[in-house]
């Protein structure tokens, strides 16, 4: 291929882009940032590149990441085993201080300094910053054997109440890029670890967001989990039921899968669940006339 015919072929993913820019261009996109995307270092590099061109063509992103990984990965260091009830940590106090310690104190600041160093402007907030998430004791009842419930206690996991995102609306306004952290707030100030998939529901619901995406470990909504083939472009409520009653959606799926509809029936424009291990994925979702994740409709 010769320099100009490679020029043209850039030149033509840019016009393919350009609809799609002038659609987005003032409009709140909150993205959910976890998975393998978090712990690769060129994947990571690659997401905040994507968060910056959206940012400089108009678009007002909204960071909200998770950091399972790495707080599994402190817990070992320590000798505190993870446990996960329907895809919530269990949190006691000890995991709790060191799940805001690698969330707040580590993972957020470094996004932070990569979105700065690559010449963004972004501001890092956890959930207590300004009352942004307020949250209270997370229930939870599972069946026993006997067709019973019982009453899990998940410890210091919040179930989100409230959403004050005027310190949200306040940076974006002013050309900030909010990167937030997914610890919430207790009525007697206490600090709960919340989901963050969830908190990105929430925040974006309270934004009315225009598009929310889920980044994952997966392609999308899989018909049949061993096969990548059977992707869902679209899904809807219906499909929904169908597949958590046949035991396709489970696990950490469900909180993604419950926040997608339920900040859809609050006014998010879209939702959408793509694989974050393809290099540019929010680009190639967004910018692309195929994309390649699951959008809930």
């Amino acid at each position: 291929m010769t320099p100009i015919e490679e020029g043209i072929g850039k030149a033509g993913v840019l016009v393919e882009a350009l609809p799609y820019i002038q659609k987005f261009a003032g409009k709140t996109v909150v993205i959910k940032y976890g998975g393998h995307a978090m712990v690769d270092p060129v994947l990571k590099e690659s997401v905040m590149l994507d968060i910056l061109l959206l940012h400089s063509v108009g678009i007002r992103p909204v960071l909200v990441h998770g950091g399972g990984p790495e707080i599994n990965a402190m817990l070992k260091k320590v000798g505190i085993e993870s446990q996960f009830v329907q895809g919530l940590r269990v949190t006691d106090a000890q995991t709790m201080e060191i799940a805001q310690m690698v969330l707040v104190g580590k993972l957020n600041t470094e996004m932070v300094s990569m979105l700065n160093s690559f010449g963004g402007k972004s501001v890092g907030l956890s959930g207590k910053d300004a009352q942004l998430l307020l949250a209270t004791k997370k229930p939870l009842q599972m069946p026993n054997s006997d067709g019973t419930m019982e009453e899990i206690d998940l410890g210091l996991v919040g179930e989100i109440q409230t959403v004050t995102p005027g310190i949200l609306n306040t940076l974006l306004e002013q050309g900030y890029i909010p990167v937030v952290s997914p610890v919430a707030s207790g009525e007697k100030g206490e600090t709960f670890n919340v989901n963050a998939d969830t908190a990105a529901g929430k925040i974006a619901e309270a934004l009315k967001a225009d598009k929310m995406l889920l980044l994952t470990d997966v392609r999308g909504i899989l018909r049949d989990v061993s096969d990548p083939a059977s992707l869902l472009s679209t899904i809807n409520r219906d499909e929904v039921d169908n597949l958590i009653e046949q035991g396709v959606l489970k696990g950490g799926m469900l909180p993604k899968v419950e926040c997608a509809l339920s900040a859809l029936e609050q006014g998010v424009g879209s939702v959408h669940i793509l694989d974050g291990r393809i290099r540019h994925a929010i680009l190639l979702e967004l910018f692309t006339d195929g994309g390649i994740g699951t959008m809930f409709v």
